[in-house]
């Protein structure tokens, strides 16, 4: 493993968790490249797969870091030295601390781990005084004609809202999405997993139609107006740019 990597190419997942610690990057996955809060620091960074091979030669990385279901390991590992991890197998926290060792970088992320649960934790007991300690949230995403409810470790700031805010999640949701990390739903039973207060990670460009219907307009959530949405492509990771992102939008959201 080299000590200090120069040309790092991320094929999926953990390009803020490089990014934050001021590792450079010259080749991303196509998900990072569309997150609206990466595009400036990214601008540089070419846009590649684990099928690009050719492409990620011509980039001379010095090391490629993805998920353990990357394809092509065999060949990348030829191209430079590669490591993967296997999604949820460790906390989002802990995942941090890992390509920190990798890229050298302990120290700095391990401050950065602290600090971010003393002021995640601090929010939510500031959170949990103005909304109420029994008071639940769902986080919602619509994907491909598709809605669903996350658990507490799938992004869309479910990390920050039930494992540093312990906030409270709806019963039905503990039941269906906390094992796998998330559920998909009707729209029909949406109400069954709404909690009081829903924050939606909503695509622009999928089909928003159940917004419209009487069976979403009639959520409690929705008609007490405690429905915040984010947009969903800068909500789906859970590296530390995306969790300040989060953090940030919790805090303006709940308290104002």
């Amino acid at each position: 493993m080299p000590a200090d990597p120069k040309r790092v190419v991320v094929l999926s997942s953990y390009t803020g968790n490089v990014m934050s610690l001021g590792v450079p990057l010259v080749g991303v996955d196509s998900w990072s490249k569309m997150n609206p809060e990466f595009q400036d620091k990214l601008k540089d960074a070419q846009e590649v797969s684990d099928e690009n091979l050719e492409k990620i030669i011509e980039l001379d990385p010095d090391l490629i870091i993805g998920l353990s279901n990357i394809k092509n390991i065999d060949k990348l590992k030829e191209i430079a030295p590669t490591v993967t991890y296997t999604y949820g197998k460790v906390d989002y926290l802990t995942q941090h601390l890992e390509i920190g060792k990798l890229l050298n970088k302990e120290k700095e992320a391990q401050a950065w781990v602290d600090d971010f649960k003393q002021r995640a934790q601090q929010a939510g007991e500031e959170i949990k005084a103005k909304i109420g300690e029994n008071a639940t949230v769902s986080v919602i995403e619509n994907f491909d004609k598709q809605l669903y409810v996350f658990g507490d470790n799938w992004g869309r700031g479910t990390e920050i809202l039930y494992r540093e805010m312990k906030l409270k999640m709806p019963q039905k949701v503990k039941d269906m999405a906390l094992k796998d990390g998330y559920y998909a739903l009707s729209l029909e039973v949406l109400p069954e997993y709404a909690g009081d207060y829903l924050i939606f990670s909503k695509n622009g460009d999928a089909d928003n139609s159940f917004q419209k219907t009487d069976t979403y307009k009639n959520i409690p959530a929705v008609k007490n107006n405690h429905v915040y949405e984010a947009d969903a492509k800068a909500f789906y990771f859970n590296d530390p740019l995306t969790l300040e992102y989060q953090l940030a939008f919790f805090k303006k959201h709940f308290l104002g």
